[in-house]
């Protein structure tokens, strides 16, 4: 794994996608991933930026990822519970159900061949569209390299 690739991509990807006003995504979570690895092997998380996930928490949401059983569950990251609203071959989309905010808030979460890719945004559906877009060009560029 050529993690020196990974910091370098997300550390341009993160500053032009996350955290700022204006910005498609309000937080996002690298996380490793195999789904075919052994159990004994963890998830760690690889990158964060404007979200302090706990480790413990990131693992129920990765058992939530490996069950499959993804519209017959919810999902915790933090504080917020998400219920997934899109399934699609590679990614799906959540919306929160705790949230305070008028419009609402959103994750997208995309899996490559060695991580999964958690963005979070605040916004309906022209939010979650730029969010889309976001998470997708990142991932992208780790498909590049197989990851």
């Amino acid at each position: 794994m050529d993690w020196a690739f990974v910091h370098r991509i997300w550390e341009k990807w993160a500053s032009n996608s996350v955290g700022s006003p204006g910005l498609p995504l309000k937080a996002a979570l690298l996380i490793n991933y195999d789904p075919t690895g052994p159990s004994r092997l963890l998830s760690t998380i690889v990158e964060q930026e404007t979200v302090k996930a706990d480790p413990m928490e990131l693992s129920q949401f990765v058992s939530f990822v490996k069950r499959n059983k993804l519209q017959a569950e919810s999902f915790f990251i933090g504080q917020n519970q998400y219920l997934v609203t899109s399934i699609h071959e590679s990614w799906f989309s959540a919306r929160c159900m705790n949230t305070s905010k008028a419009a609402g808030e959103g994750a997208i979460v995309m899996q490559t061949a060695a991580f999964l890719l958690v963005g979070l945004y605040d916004g309906s559906i022209g939010s979650a569209s730029r969010a889309m877009v976001a998470v997708d060009q990142f991932a992208l560029q780790l498909s590049r390299r197989n990851l």
